[in-house]
This record gives structure tokens, sequence and C-alpha cells, in this order.
């Protein structure tokens, strides 16, 4: 028969061996654990987390918009910083906690041997990750498994503008987030909604405000295979302060000036010409230059009913005085064409009927006094031309644009492989909407 310490002596060695292994796993240093968490013998990081699981891994995702740079109207497109935040599980990366700080943070060099998702934009023409002084990527592993990754971009993505309105207009630009090789069977994003799924920046650009954004969880098609898609649409209104300094009023000083022109004396051609063709020719340029930085589309903007009004009235007033000179010359034969020479002098007494042209009749002759008519002309002009262009800005208010135009919303956005999840065929994804201050 054993002695009684035997079991005791084989029950102390058994809770001292696992002791040491819960104290080998859980109290040795940090570098230990990574080297023990991301040993290739272990860890595959060009697997997905959950691909032997055959379910796919969800990531959540959030954008911290830091600045929008530029909205360009003549490339159609945006530049903005970013930082892409993800967060997914990855139970391979579990481990024990060993400190009251329960975060590993891993350096840009230990990123690469970890899984990440193919994250790209799919609206994007031009982007970049900043490395200076290191590269700009943070990454953290929780003793869960959980794997917060970040990382600083430039880009520049595509925004289809419709310039109807333009410079009183608002745009929809957005932020598409797409899977590039893994479809929703392996990988699939959503938004954070916890918190604010998209961090607006702390300013508005020079030209624009950001009214509101909103987000949408889609799924997009590409032949019989879906992939994840996240979009965050941004609407954009258009400050009006530089094109009101730099366009309206130049334009509306312009135009008043060729009205000066009716005060000017009818005999002093030289200045009445060189007013109106000075004006007309400034009026061209300023038209010129307020499209220069806008694309050539097909159709017809506010800007460009604006540009044509001014032209035209300033272009009026010039033939108003090519009107009115003709009179004036007329006047100068009238003696000759429509009078006998010998009754020149009686042309002075009291007619026996004028109209409000200066028009009479005299001795079965219709004399017109084309003097008098000019003179009528020009005096009428100065309230009409004024009064016109008056009524016509009234009337060409946002309000009347808007009327006019009828472009009071963006048009339907759809793709044709794009449907919701909750709704599949939709074209816009209204059951998974959400909205982000």
């Amino acid at each position: 028969m054993e002695p009684g310490w035997i079991p005791m002596v084989l029950v102390f060695l058994k809770t001292f061996t696992c002791y040491t292994e819960a104290c080998e796993y859980n109290c040795t240093k940090r570098k230990e654990i990574l080297d023990r968490l991301l040993d290739d013998r272990r860890y595959d990081a060009s697997i997905a987390p959950d691909y032997e699981a055959d379910i796919p891994t969800n990531v959540t995702v959030q954008l911290w918009i830091l600045t929008i740079h530029s909205v360009r109207e003549s490339s159609m497109d945006f530049s903005a910083d970013v930082f892409l935040r993800q967060t997914w599980k990855d139970t391979r990366l579990k481990f024990l906690n060993t400190s009251v700080n329960n975060t590993l943070e891993l350096d840009s060099k230990l990123m690469e041997k970890v899984w990440v998702p193919d994250i790209y934009f799919s609206n994007e023409k031009e982007a970049k990750v900043h490395d200076v002084t290191v590269p700009n990527k943070l990454m953290h592993l929780r003793p869960d498994g959980s794997v917060f990754y970040s990382i600083r971009i430039s880009l520049t993505l595509t925004c289809e503008m419709y310039l109807h309105k333009y410079p009183l207009d608002s745009q929809e630009c957005s932020f598409e987030i797409e899977s590039y090789s893994y479809t929703i069977d392996n990988v699939n994003f959503f938004w954070n909604t916890e918190t604010n799924a998209v961090q607006r920046p702390k300013t508005d650009t020079s030209q624009f405000e950001i009214d509101t954004i909103q987000i949408e969880k889609c799924a997009k098609n590409y032949g019989e295979r879906k992939f994840a898609y996240l979009r965050a649409s941004m609407k954009l209104t258009r400050n009006m302060g530089y094109y009101l300094v730099q366009i309206f009023v130049p334009s509306v000083l312009i135009v008043s000036l060729s009205w000066v022109s009716f005060w000017l004396d009818m005999e002093a051609v030289p200045a009445r010409i060189s007013l109106g063709v000075l004006t007309v020719l400034t009026m061209t340029t300023q038209s010129s230059g307020a499209r220069e930085s806008l694309p050539r589309v097909s159709y017809v903007k506010a800007i460009d009913v604006w540009m044509a009004v001014c032209l035209f009235f300033v272009f009026a007033a010039l033939l108003e005085f090519a009107y009115v000179n003709v009179l004036q010359r007329r006047y100068s034969k009238s003696d000759k064409i429509y009078t006998r020479p010998k009754e020149q002098a009686s042309l002075q007494l009291k007619p026996d009927h004028e109209n409000e042209e200066g028009c009479r009749c005299w001795n079965n002759y219709f004399v017109c006094d084309f003097r008098k008519r000019a003179r009528k002309i020009d005096k009428r002009s100065r309230v009409l031309f004024p009064s016109t262009f008056i009524i016509f800005n009234i009337g060409s208010n946002p309000v009347g644009y808007r009327v006019c135009f009828k472009q009071t919303s963006f048009p339907e956005w759809s793709h044709p492989g794009l449907a919701c999840e909750k709704a599949v065929g939709c074209s816009r994804c209204s059951t998974d909407t959400h909205y982000a201050n």
C-alpha cells in the first residue's frame, strides 16, 4: 500500500505545473506574446479570420474626415484627408491580459503580419498613404481578438455634379467603399453606428458648406457575385460670397454704365459709341472668365442665363443709340426730303396737327421732327432699361432659378449592379440609411 503522502505530492506537482504554465502564458512579456501570436506556423495573414468557419468576417468601418481641400467643377472631383478606421474580430489573436492596459499596440512593421480587410475606394482618382515621418498607420489588439486598424489617406474622388443652377447650386459628393477580392460570403462591411459613422470636418471649405452626411450600406453585384459596399454622401451647398463680389456686382455695374449713354447728347457720337462698345466688350470678357473653370456641359446653367441677359442689355443700349443716331441724321436732311425750300420759314408756324412723335401735317405734306422723336426715345430708355433689369433680377432669385430649371433635387442615384441587402433591387438604400452629425 502506497504511503499517504505520495498522492499529496502528485497533486502538488500537478498544481505547480499548471500554475507554471499559466504564469508563462499570462505573465510573459508583450514581445513574447506578439511573437507567439504572429508566429508563421500558427498564424497565416493571407487568410481571413473566419475563412475556415465558412462565415463572413464582419468589419465595422468609421470614416473621420479631417479636411476637404477643394471641390473642382472643371474635373468634377474633390480632395480630402481622412482617417479610415476599421474594427473586426480575429479569434486567432486572442491572448490573456498581461497588465492594466489590456491593449497591444503594434508597430507598422508588425502590421504586415496581420490580416487586414481589402478595402478600396471605388470612385477614387488618386490616393496617397502618408508616411512622414513614419507610415501613418495604427493597429491595436485586444485580449478577445478584436483588431482596431486606422490609416490616414489623402484622396481625390470623383463627384458627378449637376450645374443647372450654378452658382446657386448644391452638390452631392460621396465616399464609396468596397471590398475588392472578398465577397460578402467571406467579408462584410458595416458602418459603426455606435458612434458617428462619419465624422465631419471641423471647418467647411472655402466654397461649400457641408449640410448633411447620409450613410448607406448596400451590396454591389459583379456578375453572379456580391461584394460589400458602403457609401457616405455629403450634401454641399455653395457659398455665394465669392460670386457675388466677383461676378454679379461687376455685371450690374457694367450694365448700369451702359445706361449713361441715354443721358449724353445725341450729337456726342464718339462718346456714346465708345461707351457702348466698351461695355459690350467688357461684358463679353467677364462672361468668358466666369465660365472658364466650368466643364463643357451641354445644358444651360444659371450663370449662362445671367451673363446672356447682361450682354443683351448692354448690346441693346448700343443698338438704341444706333437708332437714335439714324433719327438725328434724318432730322438734318428733313428740309430737303419733306418740305419745299421756299416754305422753310413756315415750318416754325403752329402746326395743324402734331402727334406724340413730333410729326405733323403741313400743306399736304407729312413732316416729322425726328430730333424730337430721338429725344423721346432716350427719355423712355432711361426708365425702360433699368425697370426691366430690376424686374429680371427680382424674378431670377434662387427660388426663380429652381422654378426655371426644375432641378429641386438630385436625380435618383443607382447602379445596375447595386442592391440593398434588406430590399434587393431598390435604386436607393433607404431601408439601411442612417444619418451622421
